[in-house]
């Protein structure tokens, strides 16, 4: 497909090697030269140097003849004109665009055909949304949804105490006394799709496959956190923690927030009079335990220097803080964040980006696309959700007649409101859902790509 994106900070660039990747015809537009020059050296691309709401900046970038524009400058209202523009231009034109200011949220939503946009992405909105999923579930590192939340595959990293640490695959459910898959395992950096035989170690981080019901169990068995989250410290008093601050108080969460410039402090103190907002240096080990750091359930470090957030969470983690979030904007090479324990790794921008990621696979598949699809282990595999339909091959097999290719996982199947952790004898048949597991060797783009 051919595809604008307008703004190469860090959204853009990221985008830029993620559809580069999979083979999109990219034009990149910035007023900053250097960005762009740097973004030709690295991918095959076009560029346009200019101010992407300009018409004539657009027409230079053939917005008449592209198929998609991403706007994620750094300034709203830039990217709502940008994308008003270029519609003109070319009505049939699909358009994404960045809208980050919560001010703006309901009138988005309600003049979204006006502005012409097919989606708006908000990455600190994404986080906060991720962080309080992680909340409810202390103890996972991250969470995927799919079946309409019916299923999960979760992350946990096998630590030294873990009753998981030394086990084969095949024993793994008499340990958790319910049915789970282990679809994924990333180790040293590297993602292996395991065997029945295949041994957990320490340090592994491990994806697994379970119907929603089956995850406090789950935690429960290894003898992980269960408890409800009751009380939450937050460092930093950006955009996520304002979203993520509403939301725990509308789910009657105590929240205790720590912000170093007054000025900000007044103003969430007004937003969200129900929390209690400190004035004070969150990277501060003084400070930290003057406010009573042991006492609480859960660390969520967000402040705008990955630097910071890395020593609070470090420092609650000496501390024993039950659960511990950290938002990293870098997270290019995992393997150093691995070393260190800094619970669960949001990174707002991977998060935005993998969701544009979705709606292009969408468009460039209207038959059989997926309806959804997440990416794990660091962005090295891809967890997908399609539904069996009429073109699919193999239905009403087993699936140990059929052949996958490579590296290639049925993780689980949505089977008459039922969710079945398959094996061998299990098999899909037209109207259920199926989640594929993929490393990133393969694109799978519909469910009949899945074999060999």
């Amino acid at each position: 497909m051919k595809i604008i994106v307008a703004g190469i900070g860090k959204v853009g660039a990221t985008l830029t090697r993620k559809l580069s990747f999979e083979g999109h015809d990219l034009t990149l537009v910035d007023c900053d030269s250097s960005v762009l020059e740097t973004g030709m050296q690295q991918y095959d691309v076009m560029s346009v140097c200019g101010n992407c709401a300009v018409k004539e900046v657009l027409l230079e970038a053939d917005a008449e003849n592209a198929d998609l524009l991403i706007a994620v400058t750094g300034t709203d209202e830039v990217n709502l004109l940008c994308c008003m523009t270029a519609h003109s231009l070319n009505p049939r034109l699909h358009t994404i665009a960045r809208i980050r200011n919560p001010e703006y949220t309901n009138q988005i939503y309600e003049m979204r055909d006006v502005f012409a946009l097919s989606m708006t992405v908000n990455p600190e909105r994404q986080a906060a949304l991720e962080i309080e999923r992680l909340l409810k579930y202390p103890g996972f590192l991250k969470l995927d949804t799919f079946a309409k939340g019916r299923v999960e595959i979760v992350e946990l990293r096998v630590d030294e105490n873990s009753k998981l640490c030394d086990v084969p695959l095949s024993k793994i459910n008499t340990i958790v006394q319910c049915r789970i898959l282990v679809c994924a395992v990333l180790r040293g950096g590297e993602v292996i799709t395991p065997a029945g035989d295949f041994v957990l170690k320490e340090g592994d981080r491990i994806f697994v496959t379970a119907p929603a019901n089956n995850l406090t169990s789950l935690l429960k068995h290894l003898g992980m956190i269960t408890r409800k989250v009751r009380r939450v410290l937050v460092c930093g008093g950006g955009r996520t923690s304002f979203y993520l601050a509403e939301q725990l108080q509308k789910n009657g969460v105590s929240v205790k927030m720590i912000e170093i410039d007054r000025e900000r402090c007044v103003q969430l103190s007004s937003l969200l009079p129900g929390i209690n907002v400190v004035m004070g240096d969150a990277s501060s080990q003084y400070l930290l335990e003057s406010e009573g750091l042991d006492g609480f359930d859960s660390l969520v470090s967000l402040t705008g220097m990955d630097e910071v957030n890395m020593i609070i969470s470090l420092y609650g983690s000496s501390h024993d803080v039950p659960q511990i979030i950290t938002k990293i904007a870098r997270v290019e090479d995992s393997r150093i964040l691995d070393s260190l324990p800094l619970g669960s790794i949001i990174s707002p921008k991977e998060l935005c980006c993998n969701s544009i990621v979705r709606y292009v696979r969408a468009m460039q598949n209207q038959t059989g696309a997926a309806i959804a699809v997440h990416f794990i282990a660091d962005g090295k595999a891809e967890a997908i959700e399609f539904r069996v339909d009429a073109e699919t091959l193999h239905t009403n097999e087993p699936l140990k007649d059929l052949t996958l290719r490579k590296n290639v996982l049925i993780a689980s199947i949505m089977h008459g409101g039922k969710t079945v952790i398959p094996d061998g004898n299990s098999s899909f048949a037209p109207g259920d859902s199926v989640i594929v597991v993929s490393n990133g060797s393969n694109r799978i783009y519909q469910l009949n790509d899945i074999f060999a």
